[in-house]
């Protein structure tokens, strides 16, 4: 994996717990980490197989459980916070941050309050008028969601 890759993996991780709601220090502390890796100039791999964990940690804002996360990450292609987090939350929740009007805090609701965990459930809802019943989702929001899902599921079809 390339720094790309793992600040992309720390950064969905951030994205699912918030949407689940989790601790902000821990979800700030993702984000950092992904911001930093995505811009270091080494590689990550090539810092590891050199340092071990101790170069990793040298990163600034990385600690130890973030290396140890890294690590397992080069070598596995995964680590067990994800894994337990995507078999909690289904990853196909992030899909909710791709709709035009939907933000992380009106993903966050539709996750927490209404179970909604990926475009065809969001469909479905929109479908039945569940829009009126989200806080923050006035008339012309609920358009642009409607537009927008309608489009991704017009996508999704033609591609199959």
């Amino acid at each position: 994996m390339n720094n790309e890759e793992i600040a992309k993996r720390f950064e969905q991780l951030a994205q699912m717990m918030e949407i689940r709601r989790d601790e902000f220090y821990r979800i700030r502390s993702y984000r950092n980490a992904a911001e930093i890796i995505r811009e270091w100039p080494t590689e990550l791999r090539d810092i590891a197989a050199e340092e071990g964990v101790k170069g990793l940690q040298a990163l600034p804002g990385i600690g130890k459980a973030i290396s140890g996360k890294t690590l397992e990450m080069l070598e596995r292609g995964t680590f067990e916070a994800w894994e337990k987090l995507i078999a909690e939350t289904p990853p196909t929740v992030l899909d909710l941050l791709k709709v035009d009007g939907i933000g992380m805090k009106t993903a966050a609701e539709l996750y927490q309050r209404f179970s909604i965990s990926s475009l065809d459930n969001l469909a479905q809802f929109i479908a039945g008028g569940g829009l009126e019943m989200v806080d923050g989702v006035g008339e012309k929001t609920a358009q642009r969601i409607s537009r927008s899902v309608d489009q991704w599921v017009n996508d999704e079809q033609r591609q199959k």
